[in-house]
């Protein structure tokens, strides 16, 4: 609360926020999502906050991300640049606490060239 009145951060601002900075690290193919980001597909809606999911207190909030990492990345070390984008962007952008970022890697993205060669050395 400031002395003009009270300032709250929607959770899809965060969500936003969180997103944005997750899938600017080098080494992130896409956010991860799940059934209801396929249907949201399905239906043309397109999100930008899929993969990502968020508890905002008044000063403080906790994330999870959801992420897909491009192979050849070294995963720890993707999924800690994520950790640290989101705190970054997170606490400036919005002002909050960020408490804690969990990230979850979901799946590993082979470029579709490593794709066909891989799928002829098996022919």
């Amino acid at each position: 609360m400031t002395e003009l009145g009270n300032i709250k951060i929607a959770d899809d601002v965060v969500k936003v926020v969180a997103s944005k900075a997750a899938t600017d690290v080098k080494g992130i193919y896409k956010l991860a999502g799940g059934v209801a980001d396929e249907v949201n597909k399905i239906l043309g809606k397109k999100r930008l906050t899929h993969g990502v999911k968020v508890e905002v207190g008044e000063k403080e909030c906790s994330i999870e991300a959801y992420v897909i990492v491009e192979y050849g990345f070294p995963i720890p070390e993707v999924a800690t640049e994520v950790q640290e984008a989101i705190v970054k962007s997170v606490t400036e952008l919005t002002g909050l606490k960020v408490v804690e970022v969990n990230v979850y890697v979901q799946d590993v993205k082979i470029r579709e060239e490593e794709e066909e060669e891989s799928m002829e050395i098996l022919d």
